[in-house]
């Protein structure tokens, strides 16, 4: 028989095994998740923050059509006139996480009343998109300067059911305009800086599907449609991001099914040291065979039930 010292020895060592085992794998996905942390958005920033921003474009569109094309880590400025609308178009690939930002700086002449500002964000379909935080639509006073506004998308999915509005690959359009305004302010020249930033979401937002092509102009059609030849008018960027656009089947769910894996792997080991055999017991001689049984005796006289009792011999 096992002695309770060595079997509490070896239960000991695969519960400090599998122990350390969980905690390399509990750092490493604190790790990730603090650098998912670091990587998100803040509601509270603001859109000039960003002094290391690579400078885009310095105009804006006036629709869908003529949107200016923006990239994402951009900062946009457009010099406009309150009451106008103004458009950017910016890629968004499958696992991000887009953050637009909008700061306005309204003139310092002498205004008649309250302001109010509001910024949309549409898809490919062009169907305006909710807001994960951020602040959409905003008053501004009437001494005040500034107005600064945010929308944080939700996660770009790589496929979605056709009745769902969720977030799909492919050009996202921004929109700024004023939507409450005295009459006697409209036309007053303002300053506008816009910018959009990207994190990825990981594995744990990916889903099991593809888009087949990306929500951009032109994607459903056999030809692309010829663009008005005017200068006033700028067509919609319809690229690819600078990386191109995700394959869709890589994701970080493959090194947590591996690290899984070898957590499983290392529970089988653990479980089966812990309840195999220990050889041979040490009560025994080394001459002695524990797996073999001495004979039993045949038993005389007794007769088994449903049979005859047999005579013994004659000698």
């Amino acid at each position: 028989m096992r002695s309770v010292r060595s079997v509490t020895g070896r239960a000991v060592r695969a519960a400090g095994l599998l122990a350390s085992a969980a905690a390399l794998a509990f750092a490493g996905g604190m790790a990730g998740a603090g650098t998912a942390v670091a990587d998100s958005p803040s509601p509270s920033a603001s859109a000039s923050d960003g002094g290391d921003a690579a400078k885009g474009p310095t105009e804006a569109g006036t629709s869908f059509r003529t949107a200016t094309p923006l990239a994402l880590d951009q900062r946009a400025t457009a010099s406009a006139s309150t009451g106008d609308y103004l458009y950017w178009v910016l890629p968004a690939d499958a696992g991000q996480r887009v953050t637009v930002k909008a700061k306005v700086s309204l003139p310092e002449s002498a205004r008649h009343g309250t302001a109010t500002w509001q910024l949309d964000v549409y898809d490919g379909l062009r169907r305006r998109q909710a807001c994960r935080y951020g602040v959409q639509t905003k008053a501004a006073s009437q001494d005040a300067s500034t107005v600064e506004l945010s929308c944080a998308l939700r996660t770009v999915r790589g496929w979605s059911e056709q009745w769902a509005n969720d977030p799909l690959p492919g050009n996202y359009y921004v929109r700024l305009t004023a939507v409450g305004l005295p009459a006697e302010d409209a036309g007053q020249p303002v300053q506008v800086e816009v910018q959009a930033s990207g994190s990825d979401a990981g594995g744990a937002q990916a889903v099991d599907g593809k888009l087949s092509a990306p929500l951009v102009p032109g994607a459903g059609a056999a030809s692309p449609e010829p663009q008005p030849s005017s200068s006033a008018q700028q067509p919609a960027a319809d690229g690819a991001p600078d990386g191109g656009w995700s394959s869709g089947w890589w994701s970080d769910r493959w090194v947590w099914t591996a690290v899984g894996g070898v957590l499983a792997a290392l529970a089988g080991v653990g479980g089966y040291r812990m309840t195999r055999g220990a050889g041979r017991p040490a009560h025994l001689p080394p001459g002695a065979c524990p797996s073999r049984r001495p004979p039993r005796a045949a038993a005389v006289g007794f007769p088994r039930p449903g049979r005859p009792a047999r005579a013994p011999p004659q000698v």
